[in-house]
């Protein structure tokens, strides 16, 4: 197997002393795994952050064989992960992708998606700029996993966005994390609590 192109990182976690597994989103082979050497060395450690868009190079002998994945940062998420909003924003939307999705089934447009929407929210002014768009990519995912939910539309009332989103929430914990909240979900209340701190 060999694997190259653009992705968004999504999720990594620490294995072994110095390595990374990363879970990624590609365009045209969907959520695959990799095992990143030296992942948590000086030099990768800023390009495994959820949220980055890479340069991916996976390549593996066997199916059955967690393939070997080399990085190369195209895009970075990390000047705004300094901010408790933005930084709330990135890790729900990632932590999200890698939960729900399954591994090497392409979903091209909900990469598209979570590209505009990292995007959006790194550079809109504020996040009355980009919480539409995090509904409509949260819609999108639903029915590309078959749950053919109502879409969610809010008025330019901050306070309808709001129910939305709170709306929303609960189709997602309902259909995709059932048996798996956890963690997840404490991700998108987060971001809900800093929402609520925007002003009417």
């Amino acid at each position: 197997m060999h694997i190259r192109g653009h992705a968004v990182l999504c999720a990594s976690r620490p294995h072994g002393e110095a390595a990374v597994i990363a879970r990624l989103l590609t365009a045209d082979h969907g959520l695959v795994a990799g095992y990143v050497a030296g992942g948590r060395g000086r030099n990768l450690r800023p390009v495994v952050i959820p949220g980055n868009l890479v340069d991916l190079d996976l390549r593996a002998r066997s199916e059955s064989q967690l393939p070997f994945a080399k990085l190369e940062l195209v895009e970075s998420r990390g000047p705004w992960l300094a901010e408790p909003l933005p930084a709330a924003a990135i890790g729900w939307a990632c932590a999200l992708t890698a939960c729900a999705l399954p591994e090497r089934h392409a979903y091209p447009a909900l990469h598209d998606a979570l590209v505009a929407l990292l995007t959006a929210i790194c550079h809109a002014p504020s996040a009355r700029g980009w919480t539409g768009g995090m509904l409509a990519y949260e819609t999108l995912l639903l029915r590309e996993l078959g749950y053919g939910v109502g879409r969610v539309e809010p008025t330019g009332d901050w306070q309808e966005m709001l129910a939305a989103f709170d709306r929303m929430g609960g189709r997602i914990e309902r259909y995709l994390l059932a048996d798996r909240r956890g963690d997840v979900m404490a991700a998108r209340e987060r971001l809900r609590a800093r929402l609520a701190r925007i002003p009417v």
